[in-house]
């Protein structure tokens, strides 16, 4: 009789998280039998000490899950169906190749749009394999403007991406500023030093429309309408320099344009602020007030400010305010925001080659326009690292674009998202545990590489080989192109300027760290990346770029028949979608209670939320953390989630930021009635 196998025993393998979030957790995973068990922290990242987010906790139902894309698939129904059959993976491969090639071949390069879009992925994702497909075809190339944009420019313009505080230096903070950020949900690892930081007696300001479990053991809670932090930026920068309080000598010799930012500022009084952002003047003197006397004082400043129509100069503004304040050169003092800037990798090296400049561009936030209308049209749309269907602006374009029977779509995801249901082919792509990964932190500064923790689920594959497989079919590989995860990652690391030894620390350690170290103090360990290594208040790009001039003001953007700002913060659930097929019940509308009652509506009511973009049809749950005239739906949501399918993104116009192009998610103004019910 033969002998039974003895079960592989379990082990704990070491990997490292490359989602969307800036902590970059060091991981240790479980392995029963070849399956993921569990998914905890580990602390070769100092930072993630040992614990991670409960979103990462549920990866093994991401990996497992119902949803999860096991082989190739091909349409038989009719788009948006979610009708299939089994194919190969030499089948697939060669119908996309051949529609490539097709287009290639009639000088129709630029009707293949790749649509992509990295926050949850590593160096080795994309931009390499993909980018040099995609280039060598003559596609049309991508601006991935959804998110970091307007700040990104921001930053760029005031400090040439200056490295900030580190999240653990928030212990010593004496204030800490919370602006447009709630780490509660999405960067977890700030709170133990935050929370240390306030027993020794540090004093916290939020500034965020809802009161979070943070605002409520706030100091100061600045409920701004969205779109209006830049007033209380400029006011406070103009309470600064007429009580005397700016730091002259710092800024007359760390920076440029001070007099013309304090200018600016002027007509911005606490009152006038006020009236703009609903808040109270005297709280934003009494906030001007502790950011001037209280030392070190740090500004985590979030992605939330970025998402309106006044998002970059908004930033730019809360990022001058350390500068106008003197409040750099000490630990847990200046500002953080990302800290991606400082590891000087180049994924386009290994992919060999970049777009050419000469080739379209399609700002991602306008996709949906750009299925409907653009020309030449957009023949070949290739989709991964991205689930455009639930997460870009006028999602009723996107669908009406992705419904095209003349558009041949490609999908290639982990999982079925609800972008997949309109493929004509669809991708198993492996998740970051079945392949090999370099990932930065853009809060923690560190670099990690890990290797897979699992054979990969199914038939799924890596980005990197489908798309090295898609160049040979296509015949663009060109002799000597790396192809390997560990060809990639070499030459990866090797176009940083600043660090010649990654690979060896990588391989000792599993984790690297910047030249400066862990912890850099801003003005003592970092400075501003600009040319003359000064901050420069006012760019000359900036202003140009901006439509009303840098630190402009635009109105808000509601209308008497749209009267209600309509917000999608992160939510503690998922990372932008991702994971978000594992939130399979109804999500309501949050709204306050003053709001619901002028309308009629009553806690668990069924209500149409609507504007002229579209319409999203869901329960509503009344809050009194909501101030009044803002209702909240969270991002990430999927069409399981509402009655009709829709989510937030129904309802955002493809309006661009005024720095960077970027998406207007939080210019949505909507209208809420119970369905069957006219609003008053």
């Amino acid at each position: 009789m033969e002998a039974a196998p003895i079960p592989e025993p379990a082990r704990i393998v070491a990997s490292a998280c490359p989602l969307d979030c800036p902590d970059a957790c060091s991981l240790e995973v479980r392995v029963e039998e070849g399956r993921v068990v569990s998914v905890g922290g580990s602390r070769v990242n100092p930072l993630t000490e040992g614990f991670i987010c409960s979103k990462v906790r549920r990866y093994p139902e991401h990996l497992y899950g119902p949803e999860r894309v096991l082989y190739p698939r091909i349409r038989i129904g009719r788009k948006g169906e979610g009708s299939f059959r089994r194919a190969t993976w030499d089948e697939a491969l060669g119908l996309v190749a051949a529609k490539m090639r097709e287009l290639v071949e009639t000088g129709a390069g630029q009707a293949i749009l790749p649509l992509s879009y990295g926050g949850s992925n590593g160096y080795l994702s994309q931009d390499t394999t993909d980018a040099r497909l995609f280039t060598r075809l003559g596609a049309s190339r991508l601006a991935r403007n959804v998110c970091a944009a307007p700040s990104g420019r921001a930053a760029a313009g005031l400090y040439g991406k200056m490295a900030g505080v580190a999240l653990q230096d928030y212990a010593h903070s004496r204030l800490i500023v919370l602006w447009g950020v709630n780490p509660s949900v999405t960067g977890i690892h700030l709170l133990p030093h935050l929370q240390s930081a306030q027993r020794q007696g540090a004093k916290l300001v939020v500034v965020d429309p809802r009161r979070t479990r943070l605002a409520e053991r706030a100091d100061i809670h600045l409920a701004v309408r969205p779109g209006a932090d830049l007033a209380i930026a400029l006011a406070v920068i103009g309470w600064l320099f007429e009580q005397g309080r700016a730091d002259i000598p710092f800024l007359s010799a760390n920076s440029v344009g001070w007099e013309e930012l304090r200018d600016r500022a002027v007509p911005w009084t606490p009152e006038r602020a006020a009236r703009v952002a609903g808040v109270s003047a005297r709280e934003i003197e009494r906030f001007a007030s502790l950011y001037a006397d209280l030392a070190p004082a740090a500004i985590r400043c979030g992605w939330g400010v970025e998402r309106n129509r006044n998002g970059g100069s908004a930033v730019a503004a809360i990022l001058a305010l350390p500068a106008v304040a003197g409040k750099f050169g000490v630990r847990g003092g200046g500002y953080t925001m990302s800290n991606s800037a400082v590891w000087d990798l180049d994924s386009f090296a290994a992919a060999g080659e970049r777009p050419a400049a000469a080739t379209r561009e399609i700002n991602m936030n306008r996709a949906g326009e750009a299925l409907l209308s653009a020309r030449p049209a957009i023949e070949l749309l290739f989709v991964y690292n991205s689930n455009p269907l639930m997460t870009l602006p006028e999602q009723g374009k996107v669908r009406r674009g992705l419904s095209r029977e003349d558009l041949f779509t490609v999908v290639f995801d982990p999982v079925m998202t609800d972008t997949a249901r309109y493929a004509d082919v669809v991708l198993p792509a492996t998740t970051f545990l079945e392949r090999a990964e370099l990932s930065r932190g853009y809060g923690a500064f560190v670099l990690q590489g890990s290797q897979p923790v699992i054979p990969p689920v199914g038939e799924s594959r890596p980005n990197h080989e489908v798309f090295g497989q898609l160049c040979r079919l296509t015949g663009v590989r060109r002799p000597g192109d790396g192809e390997t995860a560990g060809d990639l990652a070499a030459v990866i690391m090797e176009s940083s300027r600043s660090r010649t030894d990654l690979g060896a620390v990588l391989s000792r350690d599993g984790v690297a760290f910047p030249a400066f170290g862990n912890n850099p103090v801003q003005f003592i360990d970092v400075f501003p990346r600009t040319p003359d290594r000064k901050i420069h208040l006012v760019p000359e790009e900036l202003d140009r770029e901006a439509p009303l001039r840098l630190y402009g003001f635009r109105e808000d953007p509601a209308r008497p028949e749209f009267p209600l700002a309509l917000i999608s913060p992160a939510s503690d659930q998922t990372i932008s979608s991702s994971l978000g097929e594992l939130r399979r019940g109804p999500v309501a509308l949050e709204m306050h209670p003053e709001d619901a009652a002028a309308r009629g509506i009553s806690e668990g009511a069924t209500v149409r939320v609507y504007n002229e973009c579209g319409e999203v049809r869901c329960g509503v749950r009344l809050e009194e953390s909501m101030r009044p005239g803002v209702v909240f739906l969270p991002k990430g949501l999927w069409s399981q989630n509402t009655a009709n399918g829709a989510t937030a993104s129904a309802l955002v116009p493809d309006t661009l930021t005024d720095l960077g192009e970027g998406a207007c998610f939080n210019d949505s103004r909507v209208e809420v009635e119970i369905e069957g019910k006219r609003a008053r």
